[in-house]
């Protein structure tokens, strides 16, 4: 006989579980509307075309491929599994153009796929909360996104930090040591700085065809010290030279000027060693970790200039962020946050002698469903005993009791779970008042 399981990296989830993850998705959801933005959904598989060359070389190893989509292999384009929502976004805009208002401003919750080696909060299937707002270079765009940060976890109850870099930033970096065509190298190795050390980092900089001497050029920009105005100050001497980091920089200024009249109570900071991997990110790039608990980023995202110009569609800048539920869901559970009445129990629970009573306990509980009230009719007349154990297990907080002689009066007999105090009511005694 076969022993059921499931792929590594996947995950079954209970009812407690679900009305957990429910309660972060409405959350999020909340936040997003709060600021004008819109759902919307894409394929779960998109073409290969679509997906790859967009992620970077790393991303692009960890795209679930599709090896039998119903067509015949010959004629049929290869299909893959979404990485991420932002570049299947990129190509709804583009394929949509004609009925969307520019800005666009969506949001998607969806799953998403990567062949990636599983781990604590790190999953081969998740779900993203992706919010991004198309059509505009306005950098209040950036500020949005931060002050939704804020909203989203002050409303979860986590403490978090916002880092908050510029890849701007990084090409004049990558400019004033020497390397300016190593830029995607640079990035890709910079930003593991916090996972594998510096050491590490380095070696990997070295085998990537970087010099020494650009190396040690490098090590002592990504060791800036001081307040984030004291390392932009510090920063614009650095950069003199490079046109493009500098314009980073003053994007960056913009940024924390406009937070300063918003009231935003976020801890932002400003990180050199921030990179973000992915190739489309041109412009500010973001990433939010959990102060109380030991886990990667739990949000991230920045901005991208000409994502949608693979498509065909060129010069339509966009900013946004992803929300990683399955990590917030972890955040919650080490840290025991989540609120104690989230799963919907029934509030009632019908429980009779025989056929005759569980008919009579349908017709009073079609009638309390339409008063708005959660109730539950136990299918069998089993003994009583067994019933009660139900509603006890499932933390159904009262029982209604029905045999013949209470039905024989139109009424039933009230069972408090928690102090056992029984009384005889009336049907009418259970409906809401209005």
């Amino acid at each position: 006989m076969q022993k059921p399981s499931i792929p590594k990296g996947t995950r079954d989830f209970s009812p407690l579980e679900m009305a957990r993850r429910n309660y972060i998705f409405s959350t999020i959801r909340e936040v997003f509307a709060l600021y004008g933005f819109e759902q919307i959904e894409t394929p779960s598989m998109e073409l290969m075309s679509t997906l790859m060359g967009k992620y970077g070389e790393e991303g692009d190893k960890l795209l679930f491929r599709i090896q039998n989509s119903g067509e015949k292999a010959n004629e049929a384009p290869e299909k893959g599994l979404r990485y991420d929502l932002t570049v299947p976004f990129a190509r709804y805009v583009v394929q949509h153009r004609d009925s969307i208002q520019f800005p666009f401003k969506r949001f998607q919750i969806q799953p998403v796929w990567r062949a990636d080696r599983p781990q604590k909060g790190r999953y081969r299937e998740f779900y993203q909360c992706d919010v991004d707002v198309v059509g505009t270079d306005s950098l209040l765009a950036e500020v949005e996104l931060i002050q939704i940060v804020e909203q989203v976890y002050k409303r979860l109850g986590i403490r978090v930090s916002l880092h908050l870099n510029n890849r701007k930033v990084l090409a004049g970096i990558a400019e004033v040591i020497g390397a300016p065509e190593k830029m995607i190298d640079i990035t890709v190795a910079i930003d593991k700085l916090d996972k594998i050390g510096v050491e590490k980092v380095n070696e990997e900089l070295l085998e990537r065809g970087l010099s020494a001497e650009a190396i040690q050029a490098l090590q002592p920009i990504l060791n800036l010290s001081g307040d984030n105005r004291a390392k932009l100050a510090e920063l614009k001497t650095i950069l003199a030279t490079s046109e493009v980091g500098l314009k980073g920089v003053e994007e960056l200024e913009a940024i924390f000027d406009h937070l300063s009249f918003v009231n935003c109570d976020l801890s932002i900071e400003l990180d050199l060693c921030l990179a973000r991997g992915l190739n489309y990110y041109t412009g500010a790039i973001f990433e939010v970790k959990a102060l109380d608990v030991q886990m990667g980023s739990i949000t991230g995202g920045g901005r991208y200039d000409n994502l949608t110009g693979i498509f065909g569609m060129p010069g339509v800048s966009g900013v946004g962020i992803s929300f990683g539920a399955d990590r917030i869901y972890d955040v919650l559970s080490d840290l025991n946050l989540y609120p104690e009445d989230l799963q919907a129990s029934p509030e009632i629970l019908f429980a009779c002698f025989g056929d005759d009573e569980l008919r009579f306990a349908m017709k009073v509980a079609a009638q309390l469903r339409e008063q708005g009230r959660r109730v539950e009719v136990y299918p069998e007349a089993v003994k009583m005993k067994k019933q009660m154990a139900y509603a006890d297990a499932r933390h159904i907080p009262y029982v209604a009791i029905i045999g013949s002689n209470e039905m024989a009066e139109g009424k039933l007999m009230l069972k408090n779970m928690v102090s056992g105090e029984q009384k005889l009511v009336t049907p009418e005694d259970l409906k809401i008042d209005n």
